[in-house]
């Protein structure tokens, strides 16, 4: 049977998405406790986004750590996937009992040390489950999984922000002022838990390794793997940086934005319905592109495009109304996610085309969030740089991988290192932010921490070429399916 009509094999997929569930989780966690920690710890703003520095730091260094282990022996053919998976969710529990002496002991670097932890142990997750989300059935059908497995991933990160605000702020009428890190504790071992009993499940789940694959022929290549034969991989992997750098900074930063007076001077407890739109548009997206897996018709599909947002979004308002968040004035939003659906019809099924159009689409939001008067209008335009980067995860990772075939763990290890990006470009934004505090008067009329949403409408930018130009790149070496089936996330 040709692996283009290979079957998706359901019943594993459904098991291994469960991991991508926790990292949204966590990953909006971070979000909330930003803002948090900077008011505790009177913290600037460059400063508070060390909170996502150390979290994604360990990304990086947990990939190296893995590539350098796969040079003397492959870690995914010795030890299998499934354990491989297990072991970093082990990882990423001891990190999420970490915040118990953390919290315990009021320290900041120890909070830095426990997300640090729980990073690393996502690293090794992360490096096991992308490929083998695109393996489990059609390589045609690649990108959609990861896409399917990505909303997951965003309805972990729209339930996570409800959740820890309600365990930090309360609900309703009984919502704290004061903010306490000892109400950090119990979610987190609630967490640590959570993942001993997924590596568990993991562990006796029906999950297989996927077939052994030979390398693609690269003319002139080096008998050993090396980067430099694979322009799709080095360009791709800082398309992955930039990706997650602007996806992280969008709302890392946004706190700040709507806590300036420019903005209404939102504080601590009012941001969590904030961060789940943001990551709730990239659940809308995610849901969006995965109808694509689906074998259904054209019709089915193309209603489907406008009723998984619809539901989507029905969730997002849902789950802040149980919070008891104020929610009237997200009733305008959909008509960015009606801009959205627009846009996937015109990118189709085609992973570059999607690519270049949702990486041009989130550079004009940045604009008008930028230049727009009206800031109650303006930060939805932020907001919906989450519903424009949702594509982005699985085709820049389909492209970049797309013809390394036995080298792909390697090539994952260094894509994953590449998710530095949501540390270290968050910290550049955090910096402009921070002239507020030596130059009150702004720029060009707006305040520095406005203008510091220059930085993603740069990332946008860039992750629109990688889209135009990796195609060109992939034609040249044969590989074909990328650029006909791949699919946007």
């Amino acid at each position: 049977m040709s692996s283009e009509n290979v079957q998706t094999k359901w019943g594993q997929f459904i098991s291994l998405v469960i991991v991508f569930f926790f990292w949204g989780f966590v990953g909006s966690a971070n979000d909330i406790l930003i803002p948090v920690f900077k008011k505790v710890f009177t913290l600037s703003q460059v400063q508070s986004q060390l909170v996502a520095w150390a979290f994604y730091v360990a990304y990086f260094v947990g990939a190296i750590i893995f590539f350098l282990i796969s040079l003397k022996s492959d870690v995914l053919q010795k030890f299998g996937y499934k354990k491989t998976l297990a072991a970093g969710l082990i990882v990423s529990a001891i990190g999420s009992f970490l915040f118990i002496p953390a919290a315990t002991m009021e320290s900041f670097p120890f909070f830095l040390t426990a997300l640090f932890t729980v990073g690393l142990g996502f690293s090794i997750q992360q490096i096991v489950a992308n490929p083998l989300a695109i393996k489990m059935g059609s390589p045609a059908t690649g990108a959609h999984r990861l896409t399917l497995a990505g909303g997951v991933n965003s309805f972990g990160t729209t339930i996570g922000a409800i959740l820890l605000g309600i365990a930090l702020f309360g609900m309703g009428d009984n919502k704290k002022t004061a903010l306490s890190l000892e109400d950090i504790k119990l979610p987190f071992i609630i967490l640590g838990v959570a993942f001993i009993l997924v590596a568990v499940f993991m562990l006796f789940s029906k999950i297989e390794d996927p077939e052994k694959q030979e390398e693609a022929k690269i003319e002139h290549g080096h008998k050993n793997f090396s980067i430099l034969d694979y322009p799709q991989l080095y360009l791709g992997m800082l398309a992955i940086f930039i990706y997650v750098g602007t996806e992280v900074t969008i709302i890392s930063n946004l706190p700040a934005l709507l806590k300036t007076r420019e903005f209404g001077s939102i504080l601590e407890g009012a941001i969590p319905p904030f961060i789940a739109l943001y990551w709730g548009s990239l659940m809308i997206g995610r849901w969006n592109g995965g109808v694509n897996v689906f074998n259904t018709s054209n019709l089915i599909n193309t209603v489907l495009k406008f009723i998984v947002p619809a539901l989507a979004f029905g969730v997002i308002i849902g789950a802040n109304i149980f919070a008891g968040h104020d929610v009237s004035t997200f009733y305008i939003y959909p008509i960015w996610i009606l801009i959205f659906i627009a846009v996937s019809f015109v990118g189709g099924k085609n992973a570059g085309k999607t690519l270049m159009l949702f990486g041009l689409s989130g550079l004009l939001m940045m604009f008008f969030g930028l230049v727009c008067p009206d800031k109650d209008i303006a930060k939805f335009f932020f907001i919906s740089g989450g519903l424009f980067a949702s594509i982005m995860w699985p085709s820049i990772f389909d492209l970049a991988i797309a013809g390394l075939g036995k080298n792909t763990g390697k090539a994952s290890s260094f894509l994953i290192m590449m998710i530095l990006g949501g540390g270290v470009i968050p910290l550049i934004q955090g910096s402009i932010c921070d002239f507020d505090i030596t130059n009150s008067g702004g720029i060009m009329g707006i305040t520095w921490t406005h203008f510091s949403y220059i930085v993603p409408l740069i990332g946008f930018g860039y992750l629109a070429f990688y889209g135009f130009y990796c195609p060109k790149i992939l034609k040249k070496q044969g590989v074909y399916h990328i650029q006909s089936e791949g699919g946007g996330h």
